[in-house]
């Protein structure tokens, strides 16, 4: 009776060892199952992690280039401006520092010549500090006279004549027609020269002896070369 009961007993715990052991290849197998996924958890979160980090480091990097450029732009527009309003303000030929010539600032000499015959000069200095321009002809006012004589049209130049200071601006008059279909003749001792839109006039010298005129009178407009004007 106890030789069976301690057969029996050991068969149980013989049977108890084997279903232990079997538990643990279970459980080892399980471990071992949960590895490649927890590594694979962790190669996607490192994945997401760094291209995160990559866009922010490239963000963060562009955004610096972004501003750089932009400051840069913006110092080299405002430095451009600056260079280009201060060329117009040393150009004296730019339009804003011009000013038209006048009895103000300008000196006028007119001298008789011998060819063409019966033709006189009229010389203009800029005796100004600005660039000025000589619109259309000069107005001329002969002593007694008592009307300016017209314009000879043909004459009109391609553009205003400009001159820079000291420079020089020419017209010319014809005083007395070479066929006589001027009439008769007069001396003529003064004159005053005009300018286009304005009112004031400038002495020019005669020769002592005065010039003679007649009523054929006539006047170019303002050239920037003496040959231009005599022609």
């Amino acid at each position: 009776m106890r030789t069976r009961m301690f057969a029996a007993a050991t068969v149980a715990l013989a049977a108890l060892s084997l279903t232990a052991c079997g538990g643990n290849d279970d459980g080892v197998r399980d471990e071992g199952a949960s590895k490649p996924t927890a590594v694979d958890s962790g190669s996607e979160a490192g994945s997401g992690s760094e291209p995160t980090s990559d866009k922010a480091r490239t963000k963060d990097s562009g955004d610096a280039t972004g501003s750089g450029s932009s400051t840069g732009s913006g110092g080299s527009g405002g430095s451009d401006g600056a260079a280009s309003d201060q060329g117009a303000d040393n150009d004296p030929g730019a339009p804003e520092n011009r000013v038209p010539c006048s009895a103000a600032n300008t000196s006028v000499t007119a001298t008789p010549v011998t060819r063409p015959l019966n033709h006189m000069l009229i010389t203009v200095t800029n005796t100004g500090s600005k660039m000025c321009d000589l619109e259309g002809h000069p107005v001329l006012k002969f002593e007694g006279a008592q009307s300016v004589p017209p314009v000879i049209e043909d004459s009109k130049p391609q553009a205003v004549t400009s001159l820079k200071p000291g420079a020089k601006g020419y017209a010319a008059a014809i005083l007395v027609a070479g066929d006589g279909s001027g009439g008769a003749t007069r001396q003529v001792n003064s004159l005053e020269v005009g300018f286009e839109g304005s009112d004031a006039f400038a002495d020019a010298t005669l020769p002592s002896e005065g010039v003679h005129i007649d009523d054929s009178l006539r006047v170019t407009y303002w050239q920037s070369d003496s040959v231009s004007a005599l022609n």
